[in-house]
């Protein structure tokens, strides 16, 4: 039996203010092409994803600049003020029983190998869907702020069954956007995907991911990503 394609929705309307640089996070360079172009490409390169929906800030000025801006597997709207708005804004442009995968714009040094993996929860009937993450190994400490300047540790968390949430996020496009629906109509915080589709009682497997996924948050980050990217350690 033939199988269904994939869309991918990549929220990308953040200014990510953490990078301290002159612009979002999304447009820094790596190896001649932006954070965002290494994100797209390794998306719709991947043979059951069909259409890519990037969501930009109504603010940007520097998507339409891209190259691949114009390109025709690739569909912008505009995004909201927060991930669960500019995420639901990309979903409205989909069919209802498709399937999508959710991925953040600033995870360049996703593969292939984990997107086929996390396909396969599409197989799993006991699950609503699932997320790559990876399993907490370190200790984990609950801070406490003692002022502005001095936060101490509160006190020890137990790290059994805690795992990292990563991207992408694996979800049926209908019930993802009626939970994203619910979860902004009634003030949820709805940090991931995941935490509106468990809002309505759903069951999202964790799917172990490759540890060089990682998010582009801070400038410590991006030398990290280009190693990854650089020497095809991917």
């Amino acid at each position: 039996m033939k199988q269904p394609y994939i869309y991918a929705v990549v929220p990308a309307a953040g200014i990510g203010s953490r990078m301290q640089a002159d612009r979002p996070k999304q447009y820094l360079s790596i190896n001649g092409k932006t954070i965002l172009e290494h994100t797209l490409d390794t998306l719709i390169t991947h043979p059951r994803v069909c259409q890519v929906i990037v969501a930009i800030s109504a603010e940007d000025t520097y998507f339409s600049n891209l190259p691949v801006s114009d390109a025709d597997w690739l569909t912008m709207v505009t995004g909201g003020n927060d991930r669960a708005q500019s995420v639901l804004n990309g979903l409205l442009s989909l069919p209802a029983d498709s399937w999508v995968l959710v991925h953040d714009a600033a995870r360049p040094c996703l593969t292939h190998g984990d997107i086929d993996r996390l396909l396969a929860v599409m197989n799993n009937k006991a699950v609503d869907g699932g997320i790559l993450a990876s399993p907490v190994r370190d200790t984990m400490k609950r801070a406490a702020a003692v002022s502005a300047t001095t936060i101490t540790v509160k006190h020890t968390e137990c790290r059994e069954n805690l795992w990292h949430a990563l991207t992408p996020q694996l979800f049926n496009t209908g019930l993802l956007r009626q939970a994203l629906e619910d979860g902004l109509r009634n003030k949820l915080a709805i940090t991931d995907e995941a935490s509106a589709m468990e809002a309505q009682g759903y069951t999202v497997e964790l799917v172990e991911g490759n540890p060089a996924n990682i998010k582009i948050t801070r400038p410590a980050d991006l030398p990290l990503a280009t190693f990854y990217l650089t020497n095809n350690t991917l």
